[in-house]
């Protein structure tokens, strides 16, 4: 089958388009033939990790992971000789973070793992386009106490995760103030964002102090310039470590004082993540945003472009 290998750390240009083994499922496993994948934050984080901790899990000097992608969508080709929940031919769609491999014709997938039949208001595209925007903010903002009155502020809203947490906040019952450029006001005011604040002409930090959880969807400010958006027992919560990887450290000191504090959850998709993800867009209650698409052959020019950090919403690979 064709795929994308880096064997190596680096820029985007390590990528290369290649024939490797197709995958052969093991008993308790799907295999899909993969129709759309995505090319996200996390991929460029395990191409090129600029965090130690990338490098702990992943290899220190080389990738142990040679074929990135954790979104797919496509069709069941085959299933392992125990699997009841699957069959050929069901239409599927989930993730793959921990072994990756969705940058490929096929992927295996273990029936207990997040997979689940795509929803049929949705394309291939579209489905490969959510689960894993969905996987973070939902990690984020599930376990905030939605029976009381929440104020959430949400920077960088129109970006893959960002947009995810827009729909899920308000899904959820909170107010949200959304924090995003120019271009994308409209886009964000229409996923349900109650007020929507353009980056480019006024700063976001000066929007008050009475908000209950600052979500940095982009982890391109801080909690020192965050904090004064709190309220006095507010949550600052990031998906980037910060600078010098303060969010792990600010996690630890900041509940000592019994004020203000910060929050950095390790996010990790499950089965019963993505059947709500399934229920919820089956439901009308969730749109994917797709910024471009790509074939497989450009897979380095789609992460070019995502590492510009200017998208919106999702970039899709379309592998047929």
């Amino acid at each position: 089958m064709k795929a994308i290998v880096n064997s190596k750390y680096g820029t985007p240009d390590v990528l290369q388009l290649m024939e490797v083994p197709k995958p052969v499922p093991k008993d308790t496993e799907v295999l899909v033939k993969v129709h759309a994948t995505t090319v996200n934050r996390t991929d460029c984080g395990f191409r090129k990790p600029d965090y130690f901790i990338i490098r702990l899990f992943n290899g220190f000097f080389e990738p142990k992971v040679k074929i990135l992608g954790s979104e797919f969508a496509g069709t069941v080709e085959s299933v392992g000789s125990k699997v009841s929940n699957f069959k050929t031919g069901d239409e599927v769609f989930g993730l793959s973070t921990k072994k990756f491999g969705a940058h490929a014709e096929y992927i295996c997938v273990p029936e207990s793992g997040s997979i689940a039949i795509k929803p049929v208001n949705f394309s291939f595209e579209e489905a490969a386009a959510v689960c894993d925007g969905l996987m973070l903010a939902n990690g984020f903002l599930k376990n905030l106490d939605y029976t009381k009155s929440q104020k959430i502020l949400i920077n960088g809203a129109s970006g893959s995760i960002g947009i995810a947490g827009v729909q899920l906040a308000k899904y959820f019952g909170a107010q949200v103030t959304a924090v995003c450029n120019t271009k994308s006001m409209g886009l964000v005011k229409s996923l349900g964002a109650d007020e929507v604040i353009d980056y480019t002409k006024t700063d976001f930090t000066l929007a008050g102090n009475d908000f209950d959880f600052v979500f940095d969807a982009v982890g391109k400010s801080s909690y020192f310039k965050c904090r004064k958006l709190l309220k006095p027992k507010g949550v600052y919560v990031s998906t980037e470590f910060g600078y010098l990887a303060q969010n792990v450290f600010l996690t630890l000191l900041t509940p000592l004082f019994g004020g203000k504090k910060v929050k950095f959850p390790i996010v990790t998709d499950s089965k019963s993540d993505i059947v709500f993800f399934k229920e919820l867009i089956d439901s009308g209650k969730y749109r994917a945003v797709i910024d471009r698409r790509y074939p497989l052959s450009q897979v380095i020019e789609a992460t070019k472009y995502v590492e510009k950090g200017e998208k919106t919403g999702n970039v899709v690979i379309d592998i047929g």
